[in-house]
This record gives C-alpha cells, sequence and structure tokens, in this order.
C-alpha cells in the first residue's frame, strides 16, 4: 500500500468587524491555498448567504469528481488505444437539505469526448466504467456518480 498525503489551508476573510456575533454578522468568504498554486477564492453557496463569485464546497466537490474521472478516463483510453483528443464535461450534481444539514445524493458527468477515429465511439464510451474504478474520489464518496458520455 502506498500512502499520498495532501496539504490545503483554508483561511476565513469574512469578519466584518464583530465576527461570529450574529449569523447575518459575517461574511462567508474565505480562500483556499496549497503551496505553489493559485489561491482559490472561496465562500459557501449563494442559498447560504454566500458569494455567487466564489467556488463553494458543494462546487469544488463535483469539481473533484469531474477532474478525478477525466484523468482517470485519460489513462484507460491509453490502456485501451483510445486516442483521445478532447475531453469535456458538463457535471451535475444534487443534494438535498434536511433540517440543518444535507448531503449528496447523486452526482452526474456528461463528458464528450472527442475521438482521433470515431470509429472506437462504442468502445470510448465503454471505458468510463473501467475509469470510475480508477478515480480516488469517486471510490470515496457515499453517493453514485453516473456517467452520460458521448463519443464523437
Amino acid at each position: 500500500m502506498t500512502e499520498h498525503r495532501y496539504t490545503v489551508s483554508v483561511e476565513w476573510l469574512g469578519n466584518r468587524g464583530t465576527g461570529t456575533s450574529g449569523y447575518r454578522d459575517y461574511s462567508r468568504q474565505g480562500v483556499i491555498r496549497a503551496a505553489g498554486k493559485v489561491e482559490l477564492p472561496s465562500s459557501a453557496d449563494h442559498p447560504f448567504r454566500g458569494d455567487r463569485d466564489r467556488w463553494n464546497p458543494e462546487e469544488l466537490l463535483l469539481a473533484a469528481l469531474a477532474e478525478c474521472h477525466m484523468l482517470s478516463y485519460l489513462h484507460v483510453a491509453v490502456m485501451h488505444g483510445v486516442v483521445v483528443t478532447g475531453y469535456e464535461d458538463e457535471a451535475t450534481a444534487t443534494m438535498v437539505q434536511e433540517g440543518q444539514g444535507g448531503h449528496f445524493t447523486s452526482a452526474t458527468l456528461h463528458p464528450v469526448v472527442t475521438l482521433a477515429d470515431p470509429s472506437q465511439a462504442e468502445l470510448a464510451n465503454s471505458i468510463h466504467a473501467e475509469a470510475s474504478g480508477y478515480c480516488f474520489i469517486a471510490q470515496s464518496v457515499n453517493f453514485p456518480v453516473l456517467h452520460e458520455p458521448r463519443a464523437q
């Protein structure tokens, strides 16, 4: 077994002078940092008093799933001799709020894969399931990650 470690820092930037003296008295803005990388401006999702112009945790989780699947898919494509020349995804997810908490119920990836040889479209679509098994993020969540691929 090989162990990998990751470190990020999160800083809250939302103190408007009175800290968390009341629910409406502070901003949800923050920043996410990792050594040597561009900072990500963060916030809560807008329904939770957040800033629409900043990344929220729910978007970051969905982005992690989509990016991880893409990288795993490219690896599996090489293993199957499928030459990918383009890859785009408009990933979606559903979260339900229950009381003060909530959870994701599903995520759906919609990858559009451009191929050097369009006759491999059926194979290219079929290997998404295998790629999902290689995605560390998809294997770490407790909700289904579905795929609706389209190869061209």
